[in-house]
């Protein structure tokens, strides 16, 4: 039974991860290591802040769901 359920598991979760990383606002990208743009601080707020903690949480889950399907599969 688990050698279905967890890579189902792994399979939304890696979706969840992905779209949870392209939901998040883009930095200043690119111009920021060549000097321009990168002197602002600013503080993740509201959503932003829920959705990046979404994104750590979820990446940890997925690590881990991998973890038990080596070990158990």
């Amino acid at each position: 039974m688990q050698e279905l359920i967890l890579p189902i598991i792994q399979m939304v979760l890696s979706v969840l991860l992905v779209a949870a990383i392209l939901l998040q606002q883009r930095g200043s990208g690119l111009g920021a290591a060549f000097g321009g743009g990168g002197d602002v601080f600013r503080t993740k707020r509201g959503v932003e802040k829920m959705l990046h903690y979404a994104t750590i949480g979820i990446a940890i889950l997925f690590f881990g769901n991998a973890f038990l399907t080596v070990l158990l599969v």
